[in-house]
């Protein structure tokens, strides 16, 4: 369970309706709330004005992170920081742990320490890690903050208040390990490790429990259409596309009411249900208004929500994508903005288990690649829309080849003093480079020289348009191909071979530096999303000042366009050294595994 957890609350086998019926009509039937019409997606031109939040799920506490968690946090943060670079500043960033439920209160008491104790613990490993990573979020939320306990017994208060909610007997299947109950169809019998036959949860395997309680409901029923209309009307709303069409295929399919409290002599450790201290709110409901507590609710949200933007694992899916929006429509507020999903990460072929031993200590993979360089893997190989694998050879082949070689190689090249004794950034010459497509320029440039000038005058355009589509690896990808280019262009002309006391060779070996510097400037700017330690070296070194440094500062090679370049002539920065050290070969044994 939990916001980055495991898989998922399925609905009611037998709901007895104590007032309603399990998806009975009501005089509170749903209707659109005020300001439908102004949610927009992130890669639909823009949002309006306002605290815009961006989230991670909220990790649960139930075990220490991993690279899943870890990877979310990332993917985040470097959306964080696009958006930062590209004026969208003011917003809110938020990241934090789920600390409620039946799973926190077994492993406390299998840890011997009170709940809140256990919590705290957990809670810091999460909060060092993403200190450690260099994720900038602005709020760090815990549901067992005070501000977040008001949140979720208002957001309740509405829900009952607006006639969604009622009393129903239930009894059938119930998961501990998922914090949720299952249909007939979502559990099997299998032997346990001592022979008996008990039932396990279909998808995870953990064992379920026959289980008989009176427990507060939901009409998620009610909200089938309304959903429906919501991911017709939005279609960026659940990004990228696979996902939209699996909650699509989920609303295809009978939407059971949904059980929103549990008894509390099972579950003390949680939110009691206001006014009715027999009962505990769902831990689900209880983490999901997380992402209202960062922004004030009740009382200062509205200057913000809808513009909400969920980064999630596909885990989670139905829980942020049809659970979530239905609860919000209910309280009367809109769905989210847009909600951009993520697959997982498999260990050489396998999914992560500390029963296999292959669980990946992010901590480890820091000391072993270094911080930028497990982020840049990390953001480079992963694709959303499938499942993507982790092993040390590739991440040290993949980091070697385009951080150390092609991108330090680049840098160390083209500022080392025998190359640029001045220690400046050189001027550009326009008759050794002329404006064109290399036909009638001079005898040295050639057909590639202009296609690498095209390529990275593009590229900002290229970079940013993967980010609107959550589509990272291929921004990264791009980059990449940039730089390839521009080792090939260095390579091509051999600039150490031309003579500097001759002016003609002089004037071309400072222009075809010039162009690698204005490369790499780019390069250094798109790249700060991604790896922001990196960057900032390449960019330290070639002068760049803080200022400098956003997307509307791109402008490259303005020299070959007739306008004046600030840079030209500037002293270099320090010097860096290596931009970053390859890395060794890993050992039979993969990194971090515990």
């Amino acid at each position: 369970m939990a916001l980055g957890g495991s898989p998922a609350a399925r609905g009611w086998l037998r709901v007895a309706a104590a007032g309603a019926g399990a998806g009975a009509s009501s005089s509170s039937s749903w209707r659109r709330p005020r300001g439908w019409g102004r949610c927009r997606a992130l890669s639909g031109g823009g949002t309006p004005p306002g605290r815009k939040l961006l989230s991670t799920p909220i990790f649960y506490v139930n075990g220490s992170p991993h690279i899943g968690h870890l990877y979310s946090a990332v993917l985040a943060d470097a959306l964080h920081r696009y958006r930062e670079l590209q004026g969208q500043g003011g917003g809110c960033f938020s990241t934090g742990t789920d600390e409620h439920g039946l799973k926190i209160q077994v492993a406390a008491a299998a840890a011997g320490v009170p709940p809140q104790q256990f919590c705290d613990r957990v809670s810091a490993e999460f909060r060092e890690l993403f200190t450690t990573a260099g994720v900038s979020y602005t709020d760090f939320i815990r549901t067992t903050e005070p501000r977040h306990r008001q949140a979720v017994e208002h957001f309740w208060v509405t829900l009952r208040d607006r006639g969604w909610l009622y009393q129903g007997a239930y009894e059938g299947w119930y998961c501990t390990a998922e914090e949720s109950f299952l249909t007939a169809s979502q559990v099997t019998e299998r032997p346990d490790a001592h022979g008996h036959r008990c039932m396990v949860s279909l998808e995870s395997g953990h064992q379920a429990h026959w289980t008989k309680e009176e427990n507060y409901i939901f009409k998620l029923s009610a909200f089938r259409e309304p959903l429906l209309r919501w991911l017709q009307d939005k279609k960026a709303a659940v990004t990228p596309e696979p996902f939209r069409q699996q909650v699509l295929l989920w609303l295809g399919q009978d939407l059971p009411d949904l059980s929103v409290s549990r008894h509390r002599n099972r579950l003390q450790w949680g939110i009691p249900v206001p006014g009715d201290s027999s009962q505990t709110i769902y831990v689900w409901l209880d983490a999901l208004v997380n992402y209202l507590t960062v922004l004030g609710y009740p009382d200062a949200h509205r200057a913000s929500w809808p513009m909400a933007c969920h980064v999630v694992g596909k885990d989670i899916l139905k829980f942020h994508a049809i659970y979530w929006p239905a609860l919000l429509m209910a309280a009367g507020l809109e769905p989210p903005e847009q909600i951009l999903v993520h697959s997982h990460w498999t260990v050489q072929g396998q999914k992560m288990s500390k029963s296999l031993g292959n669980v990946v200590d992010p901590a480890a993979c820091f000391r072993q690649y270094s911080v930028d360089g497990f982020r840049y893997f990390l953001l480079r190989q992963g694709v959303p829309e499938w499942d993507n694998d982790y092993y040390p050879r590739k991440a040290v082949n993949l980091i070697n080849s385009e951080l150390a070689d092609a991108l330090g190689g680049l840098l160390n090249r083209c500022t080392a003093p025998g190359l640029n004794p001045s220690g400046t950034y050189p001027c550009f010459s326009e008759v050794c480079f002329p404006r064109g497509t290399g036909a009638g320029g001079p005898a040295w440039t050639s057909a590639e020289d202009y296609e690498l000038v095209s390529s990275v005058k593009d590229l900002p355009l290229k970079v940013s348009s993967s980010f609107e589509q959550f589509h990272i690896y291929r921004a990264l990808e791009a980059i990449s191909d940039c730089v390839r280019q521009t080792n090939s262009f260095v390579q091509r002309h051999a600039p150490w071979k031309l003579q500097l006391k001759e002016p003609d060779q002089k004037r071309r070996r400072d222009t075809i530096l010039h162009v690698a510097l204005e490369c790499l400037r780019v390069y250094g700017v798109l790249l700060q999303p991604a790896i922001p330690t990196i960057a900032d070296k390449i960019l330290t070194r070639l002068a760049v000042g803080a200022a400098e440094r956003s997307f509307k500062d791109l402008n490259f090679l303005p020299r070959y366009y007739g306008e004046k370049c600030p840079f030209e002539g500037r002293r270099l920065g320090l010097d860096v050294g290596l931009l970053f050290p390859r890395l060794e070969k890993p050992q039979d044994r993969s990194c971090g595994e515990t």
